[in-house]
C-alpha cells in the first residue's frame, strides 16, 4: 500500500521551517549565564565557616 500524496500547504509549511532552522540555527539557548552559580563570586566550598567566625556577640 502506497503513501497518499502529502498535502501541498504542509509540505510548504515544512520547507520553510527546515529552511528557517537552516538558516537561524536554534533561536533559543538550551541555558544561560544565570542557570548557574558561576560568576556570582561564590568560592566553591561556600562562606559558612566565615559568617560563623564573625557573629556579632549579642548573638551569642
Amino acid at each position: 500500500m502506497a503513501d497518499p500524496a502529502p498535502d501541498p500547504a504542509v509540505a510548504a509549511r515544512r520547507e520553510r521551517l527546515r529552511r528557517a532552522a537552516e538558516l537561524l540555527g536554534d533561536l533559543e539557548p538550551s541555558g544561560t549565564r544565570d542557570d548557574t552559580d558561576q560568576g556570582w563570586g561564590e568560592s566553591p566550598g561556600g562562606n559558612d565557616a566565615e559568617l560563623r567566625r564573625n557573629v556579632p556577640p549579642h548573638h551569642g
